[in-house]
């Protein structure tokens, strides 16, 4: 009877030790200061991008928000009051070439328009001009829209 009473023991306690640890591991995850300051950490420190020539929106949601990136509508100020997405910046297609110097160099430019040909366009033409850091978002807003994303008016 007395080692039926040990071995009782000896699984409470190692029941209660595989909680400790379960409770502590959650702990030091949310309580982290990585998680905390991982959403304002300077661009050198955040993990770097690696986004092919075209990018979907789910990958444009997720990353349009980090300070490494720029989303760029392409369309005209009419489009662009109708509805767009939260954030963005304007440069209508025909005032790219006269505004390339409010293209950034140093970060990730994701360049969107209506459906995805202008955008398309405007990538290539900045391509041409030298940049490397263009991509054009597939889709555009329409697609933006389709995928449940928010939009202002």
């Amino acid at each position: 009877m007395n080692s039926v009473r040990t071995n009782s023991r000896l699984l409470l306690i190692a029941i209660c030790l595989v909680l400790l640890t379960a409770l502590s591991a959650c702990s030091s995850k949310t309580d982290s200061p990585a998680a905390s300051t991982e959403s304002s950490a300077p661009a050198a420190e955040l993990a770097a991008l690696q986004l092919g020539p075209d990018v979907d929106v789910s990958t444009v949601a997720e990353v349009k928000d980090r300070p490494d990136v720029l989303v760029l509508d392409v369309r005209e100020q009419w489009e662009y009051d109708e509805m767009h997405i939260p954030g963005i910046t304007l440069i209508p297609m025909n005032s790219v070439p006269s505004r390339l110097s409010e293209i950034p160099k140093d970060k990730e430019v994701i360049v969107t328009c209506r459906s995805g040909n202008r955008s398309g366009q405007v990538v290539n033409f900045l391509r041409e001009q030298g940049f490397t850091n263009v991509h054009n978002m597939t889709g555009g807003i329409v697609a933006w829209q389709a995928a449940g994303y928010a939009v202002e008016r």
